[in-house]
């Protein structure tokens, strides 16, 4: 049944999963749809069964194809991609290690191989002391703070954490930073990583002010804690929202507060019960605090270019550091004002943008710079059209936030082609970024869910029918960002724990190029 019929399988009841992925129910089901073929092989009961289909129907049914020894249980699945339904139908091989690795990290004494026939490559993985283990294997001796690395873990009825911690000594960049949810990799973080910050950053404040280890002036921030912090998070959760089906960011939010609790109160007390091994990280982490604390009186705003004032109606930031400054490019003035009440105005900046600017995919920098949006466009973000120097570049991000409707998608699009044809170096060293603001808002009592599109919504109301959820629901469709009060813009577009950025790429130039030829 779960291989041709969606929402079969028994993660919707507690009964057989007490934690999973996810619920949208629809994965082996469509796995075997758009296959020209998939086969299985179960051992069970002291028997082996075998069953396969094509293109999603059944043309063998299920047989008994032997016996085995009644402990001896497994499944085991094969199947052919249809090269009709995908543009690529190669598996990326990078993908399946980074996701097959993921499970012997996450699973202790769990053995994982990856075998790659068209190459004769493969890979083994097993780490019987979880993340600990992991996290010492992965970074090279000598440079771990503490040493062993520092494994809290905590477990209720409906949530569970387990995380490992190792600063480098050197001070240097962490090398490290991963982190899972059900054992599903999120790359982009989330709700999760956001609480391990705020719980560690409370953790080593309490520590350094009943040690007095704070020279006069200096307040820690979380970067500070996390600029030369290696960690591995696993978070294990009941009820899981991912931001989009990739699920590569959690977007829960009573994992934030779940995990800061927990990461605050099993490292302060670590901290307490082993002053010797605290100190040096509290005193790496102080360095870094003062180093960052120079280096903003050091630092003037950059002006785009002498002589030029930047655009009245730039809101701008008051941060100092490039790579942590953001400029969100809002259509229209209803939006940007709510942009400006929403924004943390230490290191996000919000420029307006009237209307849909120009088509300027078949301009030149001459011609583009005619109209004042972009001029103050490129005034604001201290790049000329055309240049590869980026030298007097004022922010670390550019975010495009426009409405979730198809004029929003147009406005988009129009500011995409320009930042490909007049200001490609920003796309090359990954700075351009399109934020992707919720079509809908789901009330189910007192839980407010947001869904980016028409899928993602019917996702959500299938979740809350297969949990039984009997309260009232109210679906709504905002009209444009206007629409959203600034508490909602932040949460769902502008606040890094739980808002969506997709970061622009040229990965084909020539495919990119013929695309917006049609424009």
């Amino acid at each position: 049944m779960i291989f041709t019929v969606l929402h079969a399988g028994s993660k919707f009841g507690e009964k057989i999963y007490q934690f999973s992925g996810g619920l949208h129910g629809v994965g082996v089901s469509v796995v075997n749809a758009l296959s020209r073929r998939l086969e299985v092989w179960v051992r069970r009961g002291g028997g082996e069964y075998h069953m396969a289909f094509e293109a999603g129907a059944p043309i063998l049914p299920l047989t008994q194809i032997g016996r085995v020894p009644r402990g001896e249980t497994g499944t085991r699945i094969r199947f052919w991609v249809d090269p009709g339904y995908f543009e690529n139908p190669r598996f990326s091989r990078e993908t399946l290690i980074r996701a097959l690795r993921a499970k012997a990290v996450l699973l202790p004494g769990f053995s994982v191989a990856l075998v790659d026939e068209s190459t004769g490559e493969n890979w083994q993985w097993r780490y019987e002391a979880g993340l600990g283990a992991y996290l010492r294997e992965a970074l090279p001796a000598g440079i771990r703070l503490p040493e062993p690395p520092f494994v809290g873990h905590f477990r209720s009825e409906r949530a569970e954490a387990t995380f490992a911690l190792a600063w480098q000594a050197d001070g240097m960049a962490a090398e490290l930073t991963e982190s899972y949810v059900n054992l599903i990799p999120t790359p982009q973080g989330g709700s999760h990583v956001a609480g391990l910050r705020s719980g560690l950053l409370d953790a080593v404040r309490e520590f350094c002010d009943y040690r007095n280890l704070l020279p006069r002036g200096v307040k820690l921030t979380a970067d500070d804690v996390f600029h030369a912090l290696n960690y591995v998070l696993s978070v294990k959760l009941r009820e899981v929202e991912f931001s989009g089906q990739l699920k590569e960011r959690l977007n829960s939010r009573e994992a934030a507060g779940f995990v800061s609790g927990v990461a605050k109160d099993g490292f302060s007390l670590w901290l307490h019960q082993s002053p010797a091994l605290g100190e040096p990280i509290a005193q790496l982490i102080v360095h870094h605090a003062l180093q960052r604390m120079r280096t903003e009186t050091q630092i003037a705003r950059k002006k785009p270019t002498a002589g030029l004032a930047l655009p009245g109606k730039l809101a701008d930031c008051a941060g100092g550091d490039l790579e942590n400054t953001e400029l969100f490019l809002v259509e229209g003035d209803s939006a940007g004002g709510s942009a400006r009440q929403a924004r943390d105005r230490l290191f996000q900046a919000v420029l307006p943008l009237r209307g849909k600017i120009l088509n300027t995919w078949e301009s030149d920098a001459h011609e583009i710079l005619q109209s004042v949006e972009i001029r103050d466009l490129a005034t604001a973000l201290g790049v000329e059209p055309g240049s590869p120097d980026l030298s007097r570049l004022r922010y670390g991000r550019i975010c495009i936030l426009a409405d979730a409707d198809s004029d929003g998608a147009h406005i988009a699009t129009l500011l995409c082609a320009l930042f490909v044809r007049h200001f490609p170096e920003l796309i090359r060293q990954g700075r351009l970024y399109v934020a992707m603001p919720p079509l809908y808002r789901i009330d189910v009592g007192q839980t407010i869910f947001y869904a980016l599109d028409e899928p993602e919504k019917a996702g959500i109301l299938d979740r809350v029918q297969a949990e039984g959820r009997r309260e009232k629901i109210q679906v709504t469709r905002f009209k444009g960002l206007g629409e959203m009060n600034p508490i909602q813009l932040r949460e769902t577009t502008m606040a890094p724990e739980t808002r969506r950025l997709i970061r622009l790429a040229l990965s084909d130039v020539r495919e990119t190029e013929t695309a917006l030829d049609l424009l």
